[in-house]
């Protein structure tokens, strides 16, 4: 496929996300929760590269009603990567407002079984070394990577705003990615 039809491809996929992002929050009856795990092993920290917008990201994904975060992690990081795992601990809350206001909690995790394997939801999976994080990283996924490699004794809270700057972040990110191939 083309450059030029990867990147026209991308129009449908932005008013899709606008709609998810901006018209969905108003129309759920609470605030919505993710999961996200920090995967290490020796090969370094486990990421995804999204089908929609295409950008490497953390595992993870959103409890099904009356499943627990934990088991929902579990559940997400198999569905996308094929790996399981294990929690370690729990790293923190990310409360981020603006853009899909949502808390995500992050766990850091370790390889309990499976093998690398993508997914509908996932293009590739791929280990990628702490120090060497891919620069299609969605930025804010680089403050969860740092607090769970940090090895802080206790979990953060941390907010952010998910404004223009991030909106425009993630789009710069999607244009390369898709730009390249």
């Amino acid at each position: 496929m083309g450059r030029a039809r990867r990147v026209a491809g991308a129009l449908p996929v932005y008013a899709r996300l606008a709609c998810w992002g901006l018209l969905a929050p108003r129309l759920e009856p609470g605030p919505l929760l993710v999961v996200q795990a920090v995967v290490r092993s020796e090969a370094g920290v486990l990421l995804c590269l999204r089908s929609d917008l295409r950008g490497w990201e953390l595992p993870g994904g959103n409890p099904e009603p009356g499943e627990a975060a934990e088991e929902a992690l579990r559940r997400e990081v198999l569905e996308e990567t094929g790996i399981e795992v294990a929690l370690e601990r729990r790293v923190g809350d990310y409360v981020r407002t603006g853009f899909r206001p949502h808390r995500a909690r992050v766990w850091l995790c370790r390889v309990a079984g499976g093998s690398e394997m993508p997914s509908p939801e996932t293009l590739r999976v791929a280990w990628f070394p702490a120090q060497a994080l891919p620069g299609t990283l969605f930025p804010w996924y680089r403050a969860p990577i740092e607090d769970a490699l940090a090895g802080l004794a206790e979990p953060v809270e941390r907010h952010e705003q998910q404004g223009l700057r991030a909106i425009a972040a993630g789009l710069a990110i999607d244009l390369r990615s898709r730009w390249r191939g």
